[in-house]
């Protein structure tokens, strides 16, 4: 008796893999650093994004200020940081070739699940599954529970998370991670951006 393959599913990383969001962080930090009288290295704080907020926040404030700091961030974000974040290039084109396949896409992110939701629903991404809050090893979780045989993301993090829940890790050099970085973190294949993912995905599990 022979049975049907699983259904293809793919998860991806929103920050830095399908979206640019570091125009966007880049201005909340500005308004947010203004409220607390304190002057955030903007720059630096989002050279490679993919850390939860916490660890971007904490080497520039007491840990006592950092909980509602987080919520003040969180709070703004809506109102700075939805309309000038663009898709990265082959964004779209990286879930149709999903969709071509009969496939599920899931997006599994560091970020604040309702405002990732935001982002979703203003660029036009065609999701079927939006895991928020969850960063490194603890993506594996979701991408376990939702049947994914691939995670494509920008961070060592990123890799981490698929290594751990045993599925195939693709990186992109949209993020802040180099090739030598990615690759040291175990990754199995790296793309310049999504552009070259449906080629990617053409052999996968062949």
């Amino acid at each position: 008796m022979t049975h049907d393959p699983a259904p293809l599913t793919v998860g991806f990383d929103l920050d830095m893999t399908l979206i640019d969001t570091a125009p966007g962080i880049r201005t909340v930090l500005r308004v947010l650093g203004a409220e607390l009288g304190i002057d955030f290295p903007v720059e630096e704080m989002t050279a490679a994004l993919g850390p939860p907020l916490d660890l971007m926040l904490e080497p520039h404030l007491p840990a006592a200020a950092i909980p509602a700091a987080g919520d003040r961030f969180r709070e703004l974000y809506p109102s700075h940081a939805i309309d000038s974040v663009p898709l990265l290039p082959g964004a779209f084109e990286a879930i149709a070739a999903v969709r071509e396949r009969a496939g599920k896409v899931v997006v599994v992110t560091g970020k604040y699940a309702p405002n990732a939701r935001l982002h979703l629903d203003h660029l036009g991404l065609d999701v079927d599954v939006l895991e928020g809050w969850v960063w490194g090893a603890g993506k594996a979780d979701a991408l376990r529970r939702e049947g994914a045989s691939a995670y494509v993301g920008d961070h060592v993090h990123d890799v981490e998370g698929a290594l751990a829940a045993g599925v195939a890790s693709v990186s992109v050099l949209t993020g802040g991670c180099s090739r030598e970085e990615l690759l040291a973190a175990g990754t199995h294949a790296v793309l310049d951006d999504l552009r070259a993912f449906p080629s990617w995905l053409e052999g996968h599990g062949r």
